[in-house]
């Protein structure tokens, strides 16, 4: 063994155990007890083992707006949160991520990354002879927009556009991830929180999400729901999933965090799309993740440069930071309810795994890389926005107390700083 990590709590897919793990040559090749190893990695008594967090939301926009984010400050915000791998959005970078020669512009920006990092592809209007291509170059899927994404250059496609890229898609079995509210119900911002969250009902999100169900019935087409926060959408879900249909959905810790009744006018570091909603909401999604409707947890971290979070609810940017947060805020929210660690690393690094085909992460067993990561679920911490790695000092989570300490976080059996991440492609991870 090169390596061995020796815990008295380690979650892996059979649950939580006491046992050694083995790594060679960055996999783990064992889990057992007392593997022998000249090199032991001994976990303290109040620390669990966990398997690196798989982040499949990620908005790092690099290049065009690296003002906002870098590849450089938001791997290492991820390595901090014990995310090991994340997948990169296709917009909010210029030029977007819908043509074969965007997606190499994109790697080559990505030359300083701390861990793995894929890439999804976008669906816009026109670019349907595109996605073959982007498909075989590697992206993890692809993503489109149902109304106005908030940037121009990522226009949003018709049902009509969107069918004729599923039909498309399936033939490849290629995922398609969806931001689902309906063009049609939302309206204008309000400039203060009552009237924004008004202007992006539930409704918007519940008609988007019968809209992709029912084009998934048609096209066979594997699709995928992002950021829920409209909890009466979960009997939508429940009904897809009943029948079958390869339709799955994601929540993100904001909407399982916060409510609408606490954020006051003016603190629009909370402003999101959709938005976060009410308390009775909020449990519902949590009741969501518990009977399986929802499948997985990750960020929808979408940064910006603090001038364009100034203002009111009308005009700043909608987007919430939280890629290093996002482990102690859902374990904070899941252990208050009775959930485990099990219950987390499910949601936000096995499943997260699987829906992008990761086959060698989301898990402590043999065979996987050894992307893990020493938690202290005990340990509280008050966030400090301006000690976090984001490169704008902006998050909602300022001042809050979380439960969940990340000590140290492993890629490829090697401490994050001794080694760099690796640009996936989809099918050779």
């Amino acid at each position: 063994m090169d390596l061995v990590f020796r815990a008295r709590r380690v979650i892996t897919p059979q649950g939580e155990i006491a046992c050694d793990v083995g790594v060679v040559d960055g996999r783990i090749v064992a889990v057992e007890q007392h593997i022998d190893s000249p090199n032991v990695v001994h976990l303290a008594d109040d620390e669990v083992l966990l398997p690196g967090l798989v982040d499949t939301h990620v908005h790092v926009n690099d290049p065009g707006r690296s003002e906002w984010e870098g590849f450089e400050t938001a791997t290492k915000a991820a390595a901090a949160g014990g995310v090991t791998t994340i997948i990169d959005m296709p917009l909010n970078s210029i030029p977007p991520t819908v043509e074969l020669e965007a997606l190499e512009i994109k790697r080559k920006a990505a030359a300083n990354v701390s861990v793995d990092v894929g890439f999804w592809g976008g669906i816009v209007p026109g670019n349907l002879a595109d996605l073959k291509p982007l498909h075989d170059a590697g992206v993890f899927g692809f993503k489109c927009f149902l109304l106005h994404s908030g940037v121009d250059e990522f226009p949003a496609v018709t049902t009509a556009e969107l069918e004729a890229a599923l039909r498309e898609l399936a033939t490849l079995d290629a995922l398609t991830i969806v931001h689902a509210e309906d063009a049609h119900t939302v309206r204008d911002a309000e400039p203060d929180y009552a009237g924004f969250l008004a202007s992006r009902p539930r409704e918007a999100e519940n008609r988007a999400i019968s809209d992709v169900v029912e084009l998934t019935r048609r096209t066979g087409a594997r699709t995928h729901i992002l950021h829920l926060s409209s909890s009466d959408a979960l009997s939508i879900l429940e009904a897809a999933k009943r029948d079958r249909l390869p339709i799955s959905a994601e929540t993100c810790p904001h909407y399982l965090t916060f409510t609408a009744e606490e954020i006051r006018d003016g603190q629009t570091e909370f402003k999101c799309c959709p938005p976060i909603r009410e308390e009775a909401n909020r449990e519902a999604l949590w009741w969501g993740l518990r009977e399986g409707l929802i499948d997985l947890v990750v960020s929808d971290h979408s940064p910006s440069t603090v001038d364009l979070k100034e203002g009111d609810f009308a005009t700043a940017w909608g987007g919430i930071a939280s890629l290093q947060l996002g482990l102690p805020a859902v374990w904070t929210g899941a252990r208050e309810r009775d959930f485990h660690l099990t219950d987390v690393v499910r949601w936000m690094s096995a499943h997260p795994a699987r829906q992008v085909g990761l086959e060698t992460k989301g898990a402590i067993e043999p065979g996987k890389d050894a992307d893990l990561v020493v938690f202290a679920p005990d340990e509280t911490f008050v966030v400090d926005k301006n000690k976090l790695h984001h490169r704008n000092p902006v998050t909602p989570y300022h001042g809050r107390t979380l439960h969940g300490v990340v000590r140290q976080t492993w890629l490829r059996g090697k401490e994050i700083g001794e080694t760099q991440g690796k640009l996936l492609r989809r099918g050779e991870a």
